[in-house]
């Protein structure tokens, strides 16, 4: 009786008696549903610096958003999305018209992009906004941001479906793909939207700094698990889906960022 008291404290007490517990659990395991599989695909298509640039690359987006409507969170995520995907754009760009490869511009530009989204803040609001943007607060989720989350989950499942037979063409075999006909491009530039918007509705849980951890900590992992691309996405939902919910009973019970702590787990699963 003591053990299963003590279980049902540690384990299940603080979901079951706190609604911002409860919110930040849905959350954190819908991010996991949709952005996990993103970084499998990532990772195989080796762009694995791609998620972390993108990550960053959102901050200036969501400082603009700040900036002009405080903590809105719509503001905000349309803000990141515009500067994730104008980073991606200019990072093409940098590609096609230099001799840089794509890494080395991608590096280059979310830098600067990360530099100037961090001086925006700190000029236009407190020490407080500042931590909170970088690295969020799961356990400050309201109703708005979950139900962002789960839209933006939702979707982002539906269309990985819809599309996992062209994304793992065009990851395989690009010029097949070109050559059966069907638009390589279009999947390309659909992916990224993807990747840009789990990264911006997981800010408000993780941070713009820590949201691309849940990203592709697990989907690193499950590549030591398995071979075969559908078991590696299951692996890293799983996974993912593991880190979330132990990292926020570590976060409740040691009063620590959620955030960090998450990604914490999910680095200790890997």
């Amino acid at each position: 009786m003591a053990l299963a008291a003590w279980l049902w404290d540690t384990a299940f007490a603080p979901f079951a008696e706190f609604a911002f517990m409860r919110r930040a659990l849905v959350a954190t395991l819908a991010l996991s549903l949709s952005a996990a599989p993103l970084g499998v695909f990532l990772t195989l298509r080796r762009m694995s610096l791609l998620g972390d640039a993108l990550s960053h690359a959102v901050l200036p987006g969501v400082a603009i958003g700040f900036m002009l409507s405080g903590l809105s969170l719509t503001a905000m995520a349309l803000g990141g999305v515009a500067a994730g995907m104008l980073v991606a754009a200019l990072a093409g760009l940098v590609t096609r018209f230099t001799t840089l490869k794509e890494d080395a511009s991608l590096a280059a530009i979310y830098l600067v992009a990360l530099a100037l989204g961090v001086m925006l803040i700190s000029g236009h609001g407190t020490q407080l906004d500042l931590l909170h943007i970088l690295f969020g607060s799961a356990l400050g989720v309201n109703h708005e941001g979950l139900l962002m989350v789960a839209c933006v989950a939702s979707v982002s499942v539906l269309l990985l479906a819809a599309m996992y037979r062209g994304l793992v063409l065009e990851s395989f075999d690009p010029v097949f793909l070109g050559a059966a006909g069907r638009r390589g491009w279009l999947w390309q530039q659909v992916f990224l939207m993807l990747v840009v918007v789990n990264l911006v509705a997981g800010f408000q849980t993780l941070g713009t700094l820590m949201a691309v951890g849940l990203m592709m900590l697990p989907a690193v992992s499950s590549r030591l698990w398995h071979d075969t691309l559908p078991a590696q996405l299951v692996n890293a939902s799983v996974q993912a889906m593991l880190a979330s919910s132990t990292g926020l009973l570590l976060s409740y019970h040691l009063d620590t960022p959620s955030g960090p702590t998450i990604i914490g787990c999910a680095g200790a699963l890997y």
